[in-house]
């Protein structure tokens, strides 16, 4: 959720050249994909992909920041820190040695809407990997003392985070635009957090959330489907099932404008600004990403081109959104001179009223969506993004056929629809500006 926003020349021209190409091209169909559901409740997807010989796997659970709270902030992310420390049968190092021995690699983390492990390797050492990530999965060694290690690693990563002015930026954007709902708590949790967390809790969330009911399995690569589900029947087929677990209430976060400033020593100022938006599943949910384009796709993008480009206020300027399960936030980010900060702030705020008020034309829409689009297409390229696809859809519970109907739903968006998802989701936005201590 909290990305890195960069934007170069080269990313831009590549993606242009891809959205000419697959602007009509077809998603992958959902009939191309094995669907199997395990006695126990594990789902099992499988894309056969015979161009490359590498394999990946995604394997991700229901379990991540939207069902914590501040109190246990960023225990999904420090469960899955701790479980790639070791099996019962490996070592940390061991289980290292024994993926890269494979020509892959293995990382496990804990996210917004879901937490997992996902690894790659040759495609002839595909049952191996297999067997790696079902060890990591199910047989976590989880010893006292790596959650310590951990937590101590962990609380370094979050005091860099604080340190680095955009990602502290987005970090308080979220929790100021979410208020109570855990979306705006950071998924590496806060300090005060982290040190509350201790083995036994470790342990317990792992053991609330490991259950077959909640695990998704996704592959894709240079396999046999019916081989894969065989073997991942004897690797997950003997988990018990545990049931399943309630939805978390979280209630709906409050819109209303805000504005915070926050003074940090930086050699540059960061302004954001963010509204609610839409679900991933919701009806609004395509318009919204043609809107997020038109503002900040690439160097075409309103805001690089208005703001950077033609007023030279900004040397940074992009817009984005995320959709998630509960309500999504609509990004608008420029990175500025502190002296920039007085005429910037306005001027975001400008761009904002234009698309509110004012369609977009025929042309800027079309090319918003053929960027889109090609930049979608790039992303799910590989088998590694494949299989993560596979399984995020799965956990958000919006289907198989949720590419296909994405790209219609893309492809069919109005200069109307633009204005009304504007007027809708970015009428009252949450400002964050950081900036430098005056005087500095």
């Amino acid at each position: 959720m909290r990305r890195s926003i960069r934007s170069t020349a080269a990313v831009v021209i590549a993606v242009l050249v891809a959205a000419m190409i697959c602007r009509d091209a077809p998603a992958i169909a959902a009939e191309d994909v094995t669907r199997e559901r395990l006695d126990n409740g594990v789902t099992v997807l499988v894309r056969e992909n015979p161009l490359a010989p590498v394999v990946a796997v995604a394997l991700l659970v229901r379990m991540g920041t939207r069902w914590e709270r501040a109190e246990n902030a960023g225990i999904s992310n420090f469960v899955h820190a701790v479980m790639v420390k070791g099996t019962a049968r490996r070592s940390g190092a061991d289980l290292a040695e024994a993926v890269a021995g494979l020509g892959g690699k293995l990382i496990a983390s804990g996210e917004v809407d879901y937490s997992g492990i996902q690894a790659s390797a040759l495609a002839r050492f595909w049952r191996e990997l297999l067997g790696l990530t079902a060890e990591v999965a199910l047989t976590p060694k989880l010893e006292p003392a790596d959650v310590d290690g951990e937590r101590d690693w962990l609380l370094s990563r979050i005091q860099r985070q604080r340190d680095n002015p955009s990602a502290r930026t987005f970090d308080e954007l979220y929790a100021a635009a979410y208020g109570f709902h855990p979306y705006g708590l950071p998924t590496l949790g806060t300090p005060e957090s982290l040190k509350r967390i201790d083995h036994a809790a470790i342990v317990a969330w792992y053991r609330q959330f490991y259950r077959p009911e909640r695990i998704v399995l996704a592959v894709s690569g240079q396999v046999r489907s019916a081989d894969v589900v065989a073997e991942a029947r004897k690797l997950f087929g003997g988990l018990p099932r545990g049931g399943e677990l309630a939805e978390p209430r979280n209630g709906t976060p409050a819109s209303g404008a805000r504005r915070l400033v926050i003074e940090q020593p930086a050699q540059q100022a960061q302004i954001a600004a963010g509204g609610l938006a839409p679900a991933l599943a919701d009806a609004d949910h395509a318009a919204v990403k043609v809107l997020a384009t038109v503002l900040g796709g690439g160097m075409a993008g309103r805001l690089f081109a208005e703001l950077r480009d033609k007023e030279a206020l900004a040397y940074t300027a992009n817009a984005f959104y995320e959709p998630v399960r509960e309500p999504g936030l609509l990004v608008l980010y420029l990175g500025t001179a502190p002296q920039n900060v007085a005429r910037a702030e306005p001027a975001l705020q400008r761009e904002i009223e234009r698309v509110r008020t004012q369609p977009v034309s025929a042309d800027e829409l079309r090319r918003a969506q053929g960027f889109l689009l090609g930049n979608y297409s790039m992303d799910r390229r590989t088998n590694a993004r494949q299989a993560w696809y596979l399984a995020f859809y799965e956990i958000e519970g919006v289907g198989g056929d949720f590419p296909e109907r994405y790209h219609a739903a893309v492809q069919a968006v109005t200069a109307a629809d633009l204005m009304r998802v504007a007027q809708r989701y970015l009428g009252a936005p949450t400002i964050v500006i950081l900036r430098p201590p005056a005087g500095r």
